[in-house]
């Protein structure tokens, strides 16, 4: 009987250690994998390829080449997440700015708290560098166009069944007459079934 109770120890510690064990494996990371039906990666990359195709591809691009003679300068401002869940909106305008930046159409400025740290630089280069090479003041690039936008989720639910509707909204803005010059969106629906 001893022996039958250790056996059976043995073989249900055994059960119980396989069943901790856990695998981790490195994918792609433009792979789209969708664990819990949440905002993603996958969906950030998307939906900022999206919105900067769209707004890259519109006639106000063209009109102010035509009427400046050069590429328009853009400040990515803030996405407000007016979903139902955590977003981490910092990642999607990072995707923005590279696409910009990438497809060569404008040409982009800093925004908020680096724009803020580039001053700091800046005075602390005056008071402490030599003044052949501080970098000088009043020579920042202004933007003639800032783009804003928010995130906001619609989540219908059934029983065990849930929909998830995201609709992302873009704006461009000219900084100078307050004219929103462009409007897209971008949407997202996922089913997912327990």
């Amino acid at each position: 009987m001893k022996r039958q109770m250790r056996l059976f120890a043995l073989i249900a510690f055994a059960l119980i250690l396989g069943s901790c064990s856990r695998q981790v494996t490195r994918v792609a990371t433009d792979q789209a994998i969708d664990l819990s039906g949440r905002w993603n990666d996958t969906d950030s990359r998307l939906t900022a390829q999206a919105l900067t195709e769209q707004v890259l591809n519109q006639r106000w691009l063209e009109d102010f080449e035509r009427t400046h003679g050069r590429k328009p300068v853009v400040v990515v401002g803030l996405v407000y997440n007016k979903s139902h869940e955590h977003i981490d909106t910092d990642t999607y305008i990072k995707d923005i700015e590279r696409s910009f930046i990438n497809s060569g159409k404008v040409r982009l400025v800093q925004a908020g708290a680096k724009r803020d740290e580039l001053r700091a630089e800046r005075q602390d280069q005056n008071t402490y560098a030599s003044p052949s090479t501080a970098a000088q003041w009043a020579r920042e690039l202004g933007a003639d166009f800032i783009m804003q936008g928010d995130i906001s989720s619609i989540v219908d639910s059934y029983k065990r069944e849930k929909v998830v509707y995201y609709q992302v909204n873009e704006e461009l803005t000219n900084l100078e007459t307050n004219e929103v010059v462009w409007m897209g969106e971008k949407k997202i629906k996922k089913a997912i079934r327990n």
